[in-house]
């Protein structure tokens, strides 16, 4: 494989404002163009420096953000159709664009309507295509009710419990951390809305096991980053964050979950190992992590599966405050999915590059300097990126 350690850099970060109201005023297109321009801007680049795009699938097509943008020398784009992984997965690519000459300066944009606009279900009934698995879902899943997420994802949270003894007191004790820490974040949506664990367990099941505040939030916004080559990285003003290991992959079948051989391998086991190589460090060397929690349990699995703990004992590792601020693991410093906002995993790289930076305020974790961002997709492909200062 291509050696890419440290030859690709994060030079550009990027936000909008996030929100849950009935229209944040912004189409999804233009959400992300106003991140993709933030990113720009942050990376003391012009519009016209950026020569690649890598949309999210089904949020975008790079002609369409080159035209808008004034993008006029458009020489590679591509897209990695794997949801929620796909952020950091572009990462890896993005890296390959820039260090093979393919491009120089690579823009990477995810946003949408996700509460203000059409939700996962509605999205679902009506074109079933759309749905991870597409005629095995519509064929075994939907017959039966499984027709969102946290009904797809209860059936692995279920299982854990039933052989590691896992307790919804555990997955609660994710959900405070994650609470905790949109506390010192202004832009969470979760900002000045505490919540206990009492107050945890008393909010009503969704689907056994998850309750409410297991599950992620529904969010307008839209955050980017824009990669080039280390090399070209010096002659900016920006901070630039070093790509040290970046890998992807895919459970076997990929598109369903409970005819796996081992149910609990997803694409983040495959995919983490291969990381760590890359980086040539181990999850002890790791300052703080930014685990993509779509619900509290995929926090605590992909914890076992990048290998922080042992498999089945994930549950006592989150426990005692040991993924807040100040504990041995920092977990989701800016409120994750689940208290600052659903953006489909790229604010948790933003985040990443604000902590390597410096730049986080008053949720900093003291002298960080490598950290480790997940994505997980579909039915549990997985994606992970170890981050240098």
């Amino acid at each position: 494989m291509i050696d890419l350690k440290d030859r690709a850099c994060i030079v550009g970060i990027g936000e909008t404002a996030y929100c849950r109201k009935p229209g944040s005023g912004l189409s999804q297109l233009g959400l992300q163009l106003q991140a993709a321009k933030n990113a720009v801007d942050d990376a003391g680049l012009s519009l016209k420096d950026v020569d690649g795009i890598m949309p999210f699938p089904n949020l975008g097509v790079a002609e369409e953000f080159a035209a808008n943008l004034g993008v006029e020398n458009l020489r590679f784009a591509t897209t990695v159709h794997t949801g929620g992984a796909a952020p950091v997965a572009s990462l890896r690519i993005a890296a390959m664009a820039v260090c093979t000459g393919a491009a120089n300066a690579v823009l990477i944009p995810a946003g949408w309507n996700g509460y203000s606009g059409a939700r996962t279900r509605q999205t679902v009934s009506e074109d079933v295509s759309s749905l991870p698995g597409g005629k095995i879902a519509r064929d075994y899943y939907l017959p039966f009710g499984l027709t969102a997420p946290p009904q797809w994802y209860s059936l692995m949270a279920r299982r854990h419990m039933h052989e590691f003894g896992t307790t919804s007191e555990q997955l609660g004790a994710i959900a405070v951390a994650m609470r905790k820490h949109a506390q010192l974040n202004p832009n969470a949506v979760m900002h000045g809305k505490p919540m206990s664990l009492d107050e945890y367990l008393a909010s009503p099941m969704i689907t056994d096991p998850y309750r409410l505040f297991d599950c992620c939030l529904e969010t307008d916004g839209a955050a980017a980053v824009v990669v080039t080559s280390a090399e070209r990285a010096r002659d900016l003003a920006s901070k630039p964050v070093r790509l040290m290991g970046v890998a992807s992959g895919q459970p076997y079948p990929a598109d369903e979950i409970v005819n796996r051989k081992d149910i609990f391998e997803t694409g983040l086991t495959i995919a983490a190992p291969e990381a760590f190589e890359a980086a040539g460090v181990a999850p002890k060397d790791i300052d703080f992590a930014e685990i993509y929690d779509c619900f509290t349990f995929e926090v605590l699995q992909q914890l076992e599966e990048t290998g922080f703990c042992e498999r089945g004992e994930g549950g006592a590792f989150v426990e005692g405050g040991r993924i807040e601020l100040g504990g041995e693991l920092p977990v989701n410093t800016h409120g994750g999915l689940l208290s600052e906002a659903h953006v489909l995993g790229m604010n948790h790289i933003v985040e990443a590059v604000k902590q390597l930076r410096g730049d986080a305020g008053d949720r900093q974790v003291t002298d960080a300097e490598i950290g480790l961002v997940t994505g997980w997709g579909d039915f549990g492909d997985g994606s992970v990126c170890i981050l240098g200062k």
